[in-house]
């Protein structure tokens, strides 16, 4: 993965990621352009590749979005037939989402791109560089107290 993005400043680890954003978005787009997803929806089909019904909280949180935000991407992903929202067969007021068919067959191939383009870029790094890449993201992804 290449860009001719000027690099951040040295140092700067938040604008390193937000550049990395960038480029593996512009990646994906490119690579998934026949799917005709947002970059949100991608994110969310992404999460449901795995074949498990989440509720809109459970995926708003894997999505690290708000489930409020998440309702227009979950409209156009029903509108055209890759997921269903239905009630919860023990609880009717929790709404459980699920890939239809054609939902499984974006989100495979969503799955298998992402796992070529991971592969491609970091293939030749060293399982401790990966290990701390993966701590600090997860410290990112963590409520600034």
């Amino acid at each position: 993965m290449t860009s001719s993005l000027e690099p951040p400043p040295p140092g700067s680890a938040i604008l390193a990621l937000q550049r990395a954003t960038h480029v593996t978005l512009q990646v994906l787009a490119a690579e998934l352009a026949g799917l005709d997803l947002t970059p949100s929806e991608t994110n969310a089909l992404a999460i449901l590749a795995d074949g498990h019904s989440r509720t809109v909280s459970e995926l708003g949180s894997a999505a690290g979005t708000r489930p409020t935000t998440l309702t227009s991407v979950l409209d156009r992903l029903e509108r055209r037939g890759h997921i269903t929202r239905g009630a919860r067969p023990t609880d009717r007021r929790v709404v459980v989402i699920e890939l239809t068919a054609s939902g499984r067959v974006a989100a495979e191939t969503i799955r298998r791109t992402l796992a070529g383009l991971e592969s491609r870029a970091l293939a030749h790094l060293p399982e401790e560089a990966l290990a701390g890449f993966h701590t600090v993201l997860r410290a990112l992804a963590e409520e600034p107290s």
